[in-house]
């Protein structure tokens, strides 16, 4: 038996797989607080305690036999979320995380100075702006000068998590490649890592034993003392690794933001444009592109109407292609992939007193499939897409689908990074691990010929909208 934690930014979730696929399931929710516009933060002690929530009620589903043969646990991560803390793992501060965008200052300056945008994403096979965490270190540096005597490590919230559990500090190569602090030869660049170089955590391969659980936790959690904790990795090279994407076939997520990531087998020097490149969680790279405002919008959406997300998706499906002439922009955490505008807002525009919610609803959902065709023109040839993450309902890819012109798989199990997560604690305790039985194919949507029409149609407004509203944000000399 293997246990797979996802540390997401709107909730953890405790997966436990057997042979033959997801046995049982815990959840707790985590909050965000927007201080200031432009600003997330989360309380880093809260990841702690979402973590032992989520793992007791994957506890408390699980049948005792299956749980007591727990032989390892893993990680999924999200990156780019950051907190100082002291010695001892205390947090200085409240975690920055990876949607904040107060740093965009300072990265224009980081990338003047170093020759520009372009030749910093070069170096470091990440983009620059207001979210990177090259920027946000920067932000602290100025606005926090006395930070850097006090702390002793910038981490994530695996990294925090792995401490409390095993008094090891450590991350791994796809959330450290994704900080773009590291060259190519994955060493820190002192221009952008500065006085945080000697706070970063050691860097190890993500199926590497990070530490063994101690005791405390161990009794807290129900689990032996001394199993291997195992690093894990990133979000999206977890998902890559557990939807099994492949040269060719990426895996589109639809979770709190999109994303499209696509293994590849070699670094491409330059990375393409607007992508970024990070390392793989099996060897290998991604190539990336991150949309924002996924579930995030339809989040801002249900804070304001009272609904769920799941009735919102219901609204959606009453609302026609082309959401009766609503168009979105869900820029709400910038304009990523392929522009990289953290100084850029969302935007709604065709409004009219006819239209109600699941217009809305739908249009930012079909924003988010137009996003991903933007991006598919960059990250390489694709043949196929495969879905995952905890939104992939079959409106989704539906759209998906029909916006990209091409097929899209979806497996039994939404939770692929979790299944990625397994996958590398499997490495490391030697056991079996075969995706197909753990996580199979069940279905292949095809893209239907009216739709792709309709958004064949709806794209060139779309790219008009979107070029508007940038012109409408861009700096003024």
């Amino acid at each position: 038996m293997l246990l797979a934690a996802d540390l997401g930014t709107s909730n953890v979730k405790v997966c436990l797989f057997g042979e033959a696929g997801l046995l049982a399931i815990g959840r707790a929710p985590l909050t965000s607080a927007h201080p200031a516009p432009g600003r997330v933060e989360q309380d880093a002690g809260s990841w702690w305690h979402a973590f032992a929530a989520a793992t007791a009620a994957a506890r408390a589903a699980a049948r005792p036999a299956d749980w007591r043969q727990v032989a390892a646990l893993s990680f999924s991560t999200a990156r780019e979320t950051i907190v100082p803390v002291d010695p001892a793992g205390a947090p200085l501060g409240p975690a920055i995380v990876w949607s904040d965008r107060r740093a965009v200052a300072e990265a224009a300056e980081l990338a003047a100075r170093l020759g520009g945008a372009e030749a910093v994403r070069r170096r470091t096979g990440v983009p620059i702006d207001g979210a990177s965490v090259a920027a946000k270190l920067a932000w602290l540096d100025r606005h926090h000068p006395d930070l850097a005597g006090r702390c002793r490590w910038i981490v994530g919230p695996r990294d925090l998590l792995v401490l409390h559990l095993t008094g090891e500090v450590a991350t791994d190569t796809t959330v450290a490649t994704r900080s773009g602090l590291l060259g190519r030869d994955l060493a820190p660049l002192d221009e952008l890592a500065g006085p945080w170089r000697d706070r970063l955590p050691p860097v190890l391969a993500p199926a590497t034993v990070a530490g063994h659980l101690r005791d405390a936790p161990a009794a807290l959690l129900g689990l032996p003392a001394g199993l291997p904790v195992v690093v894990g990795a990133g979000d999206r090279a977890c998902e890559a690794l557990g939807a099994g994407a492949s040269t060719g076939v990426p895996a589109v997520s639809w979770g709190t933001a999109a994303s499209c990531s696509m293994p590849v087998a070699d670094r491409p020097d330059p990375p393409p444009p607007g992508m970024a490149v990070t390392a793989a969680a099996d060897g290998g790279w991604l190539v990336e592109a991150g949309q924002s405002g996924a579930g995030a919008a339809l989040g801002w959406l249900g804070r304001l109407s009272g609904r769920t997300t799941e009735a919102l998706v219901g609204l959606a499906t009453d609302s026609p292609p082309g959401a009766r002439g609503v168009l979105a922009l869900p820029w709400f955490d910038g304009a990523r992939s392929p522009w990289w505008r953290s100084d850029v807002g969302g935007a709604f525009a065709g409004l009219d007193s006819a239209q109600g919610l699941g217009d809305l609803v739908r249009a930012v959902v079909e924003a988010v499939a137009l996003d991903v065709a933007r991006a598919l023109q960059l990250v390489g040839p694709t043949t196929e897409l495969v879905a995952c993450g905890g939104g992939a309902s079959s409106a989704w890819v539906e759209i998906l689908a029909a916006a990209t012109a091409m097929p899209v798989r979806r497996r039994a199990s939404g939770e692929s990074g979790s299944v990625g997560a397994a996958a590398l604690a499997a490495a490391v305790a030697g056991l079996a691990f075969d995706l197909e039985r753990v996580n199979p194919t069940v279905d292949r949507q095809l893209p239907d010929p009216r739709l792709v029409a309709c958004y064949a149609a709806l794209r060139p407004v779309a790219d008009r909208l979107a070029a508007a509203i940038l012109e409408l944000h861009a700096p003024t000399a």
